[in-house]
């Protein structure tokens, strides 16, 4: 097959799906074109069948902001011409879904398939503006396949509009350079009394993800004993969160480490992950954690509980529910057996559920059933 994929090129977990897609297929012997205004971050070494073409948005004076949905679909034209792409997937409704839909009809080529995959926000947040909804809801309905990422997402879209097309689920995949954990056996500290426990939480720092919830648990728990957060990524907040921390006297308790490439070395030196978001459309930062044998407490929001297994692979807890992750994290903290336990069924999860053997072979079987489609 000849597959086009657009996406975002940074941080956020669509991004990573999409290039660890996109990477996969191209080993297995499909072309692959990634379209973007910038490479992905994770395509970062040369590798046979795979390509990367660069949106360029003229700066030109009768535009006031640079209208980035057009160049898109300009270039999603000119590569679907000349490598006679067979196929486009967009992650993420708008702008990607919709330039597709738009580059299909200025080309006038039936056989061109646009398959979308939505992700969250596109969907929960931005998506149901009323300046966005009826785009959305018309890239979603023009393509000629949707997927989402969890049950979830599938759910709030049917509720949120007027579609007309099966939504098909497949999740997020574990990304292969997590694949050599594989084997590797699961260990957990013994904390002793005056050991740290080290808390790890990764995210873009977007006000969804209630990173400031961290501060006020962290605040409680440092009088029960020693705790340390590693606080990976970068966003919105966190000057806010860095600011609240020095006010607080808490500097000295968290440590904020940006942007990582890669964060495993991170997650393996942590004995606990951290995740309270308000709203999460699956939570591909817990699935890493899960597979580094690093048992996570989430909240209950969107997709998590679909992730993370309440009671058998760590503990989910109400939104903003700052007494119950006390709770939670003291319980761990204390009880060295659970938190093993909790560890070995987080890695066996995440590995016989969302390995991307099982995922990836998903999105093929998908890509296939809509090519054979009228």
């Amino acid at each position: 097959m000849k597959i086009g994929i657009t996406c975002y090129p940074t941080y956020g977990g669509s991004g990573i799906v999409a290039t660890e897609l996109g990477i996969y297929l191209a080993r297995a012997g499909h072309e692959v074109h990634f379209i973007s205004y910038a490479i992905p971050f994770r395509l970062n070494r040369y590798q046979d069948n795979l390509f990367f073409h660069e949106v360029e948005v003229l700066d030109y004076p009768v535009f006031q902001y640079p209208p980035y949905s057009l160049a898109l679909a300009s270039k999603l034209v000119e590569v679907a011409e000349f490598a006679d792409l067979e196929l486009i997937h967009a992650h993420y409704a708008i702008p990607h879904a919709t330039s597709a839909c738009l580059a299909k009809q200025i080309l006038e080529r039936d056989k061109l398939r646009v398959v979308t995959t939505l992700h969250g926000t596109d969907i929960t947040l931005v998506g149901q503006h009323p300046s966005f909804k009826r785009t959305v809801q018309f890239s979603i309905n023009h393509s000629n396949g949707v997927t989402a990422v969890s049950e979830y997402l599938a759910r709030e879209t049917y509720l949120a509009f007027s579609i007309e097309k099966e939504i098909s689920v497949i999740p997020n995949f574990i990304p292969t350079s997590f694949l050599k954990l594989q084997d590797k056996p699961v260990k957990v500290r013994n904390l002793k009394a005056n050991d740290k426990l080290t808390i790890c939480h990764i995210s873009n720092f977007r006000p969804l993800k209630r990173v400031k919830d961290i501060v006020q648990i962290v605040e409680r728990l440092k009088n029960r004993f020693p705790v340390h957060v590693l606080m990976v990524g970068d966003g919105p907040e966190r000057s806010i969160m860095e600011h609240l921390v020095h006010e607080k006297g808490l500097a000295k308790l968290f440590t904020f480490l940006g942007k990582q490439d890669s964060v495993i070395d991170i997650l393996e030196k942590s004995d606990l992950f951290l995740l309270p978001s308000g709203d999460e459309s699956f939570g591909l930062a817990a699935l890493e954690a899960m597979a580094c044998g690093v048992p996570c407490i989430t909240s209950d929001a969107g997709g998590l509980p679909e992730v993370n297994i309440d009671g058998e692979t760590s503990f989910v807890v109400s939104v903003g529910q700052i007494d119950q992750y006390i709770q939670s994290i003291s319980l761990l903290h204390s009880d060295e057996a659970l938190r093993l336990q909790f560890a070995k069924n987080a890695k066996e999860h995440a590995f016989k559920n969302f390995h991307p053997d099982i995922i990836t072979p998903q999105y093929l079987a998908f890509y296939q059933k809509v090519l054979k489609a009228e």
